[in-house]
């Protein structure tokens, strides 16, 4: 389920790179693509691909990414087998910012991105969407922050979702806390107040941790997070949560489950003394957000139309088996369903209506 067409991109280009802790470089040089698949290309009938490159935007700790998803590589590897695809190695790497994903889909130096579907619009240019992620719906799905807080905590329940929700999420510190009472007796949070805060949020071209927040400050204040004044750039949500824990900053933005997945580690990790539903509140809830994506290289030396068909097949497959389920569950999946470009339209739209902003 898509909402309104009033979603947004910003497309502020990063570099190309990738964490130390990936087995591949997604900005290696297109020439070492081809040369590494120099058995098997798109205008060929061969099914015998030499290598085959995955890349993951960083939503999480890099090292995290590479750990749970380690067994996809022969999960994938045997599933593209049953299609007919005999694959000698599968590499697995963590760009350093989401746009790195997208210009090593556009460049063809990677051949597969699980990236957000702000990503992939940005990018629609090299990269082509096969699949769209599905995940466990929440207790809450309110557009209220005073409901996310009275029901707290946030709860998986059984039922699919095709989309989610990026919450302003304000933490434990002085400021942090003067914003979430000001929410919990029903009151409208002013631009100043807002404006006054210590703010932590990701890379222009995600969706929950970017996007859709920028585009809830357009819609109650015609402002965007460009405007605030003070506004730092996390590599990841488990980084935002540190800050917003060390009370660093007041305010994050983050996908609506995130604070599940930060549970344990805001007291272990994060050194915190209350749990992390009582020490923070939602103060902002943005728009329904089309789930991510596992989209492809338009210019990959292997990718052809029987690949992309190969490559649904198999990532269907593999989420509905036990083991599958818990490598795709680091980025919340439960499973996948066929996409096709005309998904993400939003998307797309979102992108003319930042541009017009920034003239």
């Amino acid at each position: 389920m898509l909402f309104t067409l009033f979603t947004l991109v910003i497309a502020l280009i990063a570099g190309c790179g990738t964490s130390s802790s990936s087995s591949q470089s997604v900005s290696s040089p297109a020439t070492s693509q081809n040369a590494d698949n120099n058995s098997s290309s798109s205008g060929t009938d061969s099914k015998d691909i030499e290598k085959l490159k995955i890349s993951f935007v960083p939503s999480k700790d890099p090292d995290e990414i590479i750990t749970a998803t380690d067994p996809l590589k022969e999960l994938l590897k045997n599933q593209l087998a049953t299609e007919g695809f005999n694959v000698g190695e599968i590499s697995i790497d963590v760009g350093t910012t989401y746009e790195a994903v997208g210009e090593a889909l556009t460049a063809g130096t990677t051949d597969i991105g699980f990236v957000p579907g702000g990503t992939y619009a940005l990018y629609d240019d090299g990269a082509d969407v096969i699949l769209t992620a599905t995940r466990a719906g929440l207790s809450n799905d309110s557009e209220l922050a005073k409901d996310w807080n009275d029901n707290k905590p946030t709860e998986p329940t059984s039922d699919q979702a095709t989309y989610y929700r990026s919450l302003f999420i304000a933490g434990p510190s002085a400021k942090g806390q003067a914003l979430a009472e000001k929410v919990n007796k029903g009151e409208n949070l002013t631009w100043e107040e807002l404006n006054d805060a210590n703010w932590a949020v990701m890379s222009t071209s995600s969706s929950a941790g970017y996007i859709y927040p920028t585009l809830w400050l357009q819609e109650n204040f015609n402002k965007s997070i460009t405007d605030l004044a003070h506004v730092v750039t996390s590599d990841s949500y488990g980084s935002s949560f540190a800050r917003l824990a060390a009370e660093q900053v007041d305010v994050i933005v983050a996908f609506a489950d995130a604070r599940r997945d930060y549970n344990e580690q805001w007291t272990k990790e994060f050194n915190r003394s209350g749990s992390i539903w009582d020490e923070t509140n939602v103060i902002a809830v943005t728009q329904g957000i089309y789930n991510d994506t596992i989209s492809v290289s338009k210019n990959s030396s292997i990718m052809n139309d029987d690949l992309k068909t190969a490559l649904q097949n198999a990532f269907i497959s593999i989420a509905q088996t036990e083991e599958g389920k818990k490598v795709i569950a680091v980025y919340s999946h439960e499973g996948y369903k066929e996409a096709q470009s005309s998904d993400y339209d939003s998307e797309r739209k979102a992108q003319e209506i930042i541009r017009e902003m920034k003239n």
